[in-house]
């Protein structure tokens, strides 16, 4: 078994303290993804657990193997733990068979290393060295090199950061098809959004040094814990709302919740974009739950619009709205009338209702970037 488990977990550069009790549990086999912004501490939860950063207090273990406990640590070369970098870090001057096999016994490496070319699907390109190769199949060598002594665990620090977005999505993709063929538990850092819902099966949300929600990546999308969260997963309508017997009533007329809803009571209530109906006022029907609006801006995304929205005054929204329709909007200017569809998802009651609802967002790979704030992903 190589599930891993990280308990309680704080440690400090010099003075500062950037992780205040990390708790997080990555079932064996399994594709886990730590998402956060600049600062919150992922790439530092990375680091201890290979063994490259020292715990202040708290327990990694892998299997049943304590790794570091603030007192103990084991040495990062014993731990059998692979790690895949930003920028792959190949040995320029060596092929890319030469480079998979090199922290692996002569005796493996003949058997050892096409097969991982061909799990990689780079089969026949051994012979390449890394300038022959394109970013993509250079991280593929990297991936490959860091399966290669079979590690307990996986990590990758945003290896996709550095590539093109087609190319992006189309590594990631095969990585992590290629970890499912392999059996890896592996774990992955990163800031964007897309890349860790279309990536794992489980989701770690980090913030401020804390994993504040983890989950599988529909139930965090769909059911947040909180309105940063779910700014962290992406676009979000919030609107206040009152709670009364499985049903929201919000600006947008009553709409079911859609799990367990707290005490009946004032609340806010999540909507994506996806859920919200944009109609043009001289041609839609002002039936009860409709919220009459203009379209502040259109951008056309290929293979959807997503439309602002500023709803009128004394409509009970102040923020503007989002939504996302696969067909041409009204213009800019147009009065327009909004509904919503689905079941909303009720959040606490706070007063980031009437925030941005992308203030906090994260970098995602369909969205203006100009809507996202721009982050690094330290």
């Amino acid at each position: 078994m190589s599930g891993l488990t990280v308990t309680d977990l704080h440690a400090h550069h010099a003075r500062a303290e950037v992780l205040r009790g990390v708790d997080l549990e990555v079932k064996d086999g399994r594709l886990a993804c730590v998402l956060g912004p600049s600062g919150c501490g992922k790439s530092t939860l990375l680091r201890i657990i290979a063994g490259f950063h020292h715990a202040t207090t708290g327990t990694v273990t892998v299997g049943d193997r304590v790794l570091d406990d603030g007192r103990r640590r084991e040495r990062a070369e014993k731990r059998r733990i692979g790690f895949v970098p930003q920028d792959g870090a190949l040995f320029p001057h060596l092929t890319a068979a030469a480079n998979i096999g090199f922290g692996l016994p002569r005796g493996e490496r003949a058997a050892r290393v096409p097969e991982l070319l061909e799990l990689v699907g780079l089969a026949g390109l051994g012979d390449r060295h890394p300038h022959q190769l394109s970013g993509g199949q250079q991280q593929r060598v990297a991936l490959a090199r860091a399966l290669a002594p079979r590690p307990e665990l996986l990590l990758l620090d945003e290896p996709f950061s550095a590539l093109d977005a087609a190319l992006r999505v189309e590594l990631r993709t095969e990585v992590a098809a290629a970890l499912r063929r392999a059996g890896a538990t592996a774990v992955l850092v990163t800031h964007d959004v897309d890349e860790a819902l279309a990536f794992a099966d489980l989701v770690a949300v980090m913030r401020d040094g804390r994993i504040v929600q983890s989950g599988a990546p529909d139930d965090l999308f769909h059911r947040p814990a909180d309105a940063h969260v779910a700014r962290a997963l992406g676009e979000a309508n919030l609107l206040p709302a009152t709670l009364a017997d499985g049903r929201a009533a919000t600006p947008l007329g009553a709409l079911p919740v859609d799990s367990a809803a707290p005490a009946n009571g004032r609340a806010t209530v999540l909507l994506r974009p996806r859920q919200l109906r944009v109609t043009d006022s001289r041609d839609g029907v002002d039936a009860p739950g409709t919220l009459l609006g203009q379209v502040a801006a259109v951008h056309f995304r290929g293979h959807d619009f997503r439309v602002e929205l500023t709803p009128a005054p004394g409509s009970g929204v102040d923020a503007p709205l989002v939504a996302y329709t696969d067909t041409a909007p009204p213009p800019p200017g147009t009065d327009v009338l909004i509904t919503a569809t689905g079941t909303a998802h009720p959040l606490p009651a706070t007063s980031d209702a009437a925030s941005s609802p992308v203030a906090d967002t994260l970098t995602a790979g369909d969205t203006p970037a100009r809507d996202h704030a721009t982050v690094d992903g330290h």
